[in-house]
């Protein structure tokens, strides 16, 4: 899948706030060209973590998954527990655990492709049902303060 299949697949998901930082919007450099989804039909970024993420290069100070030229990392919440068949962050087209993230249940896909087709937009799917879940849960607390 290309970045925008994945970011059509996800918006299609509903209720996601998709924020594409570049120059010139007060974002950090380093995000610049990345994507990062958040479930917000109110259209508020809400505290906390987006459930799902695009980079397009390697971050300081996370072990490098040689992106760049075209090569992008999808990152996503899978839940707690979620392990991936391998440790090694530059491995292309297969769910692994996220290089930082791995112990919190996030995994990641270096370059997505015929092995992760069928699989990334359940993972998607799944993080956006629970960020959904996650929303609805905190806005309901909000309603009743």
């Amino acid at each position: 899948m290309t970045v925008e299949q994945i970011i059509r697949f996800v918006e299609s998901l509903g209720g996601v706030l998709t924020l594409r930082p570049s120059a010139g919007d007060g974002s950090p450099e380093i995000a610049w060209d990345d994507v990062f989804f958040h479930y917000a039909p109110d259209g508020v970024v809400p505290q906390g973590q987006p459930f799902a993420t695009i980079v397009t290069k390697d971050y300081p100070q996370e072990p490098s998954s040689r992106l760049g030229d075209g090569v992008f990392r999808v990152n996503l919440d899978a839940g707690r527990g979620r392990q991936g068949p391998a440790d090694d962050p530059t491995v292309r087209d297969l769910v692994i655990p996220h290089p930082v993230y791995g112990r919190l249940g996030w995994v990641s896909i270096v370059a997505p492709g015929p092995r992760t087709t069928t699989e990334l937009p359940v993972l998607l799917t799944d993080a956006h049902a629970r960020a959904r879940r996650h929303w609805e849960r905190r806005r309901s607390l909000e309603t009743r303060e």
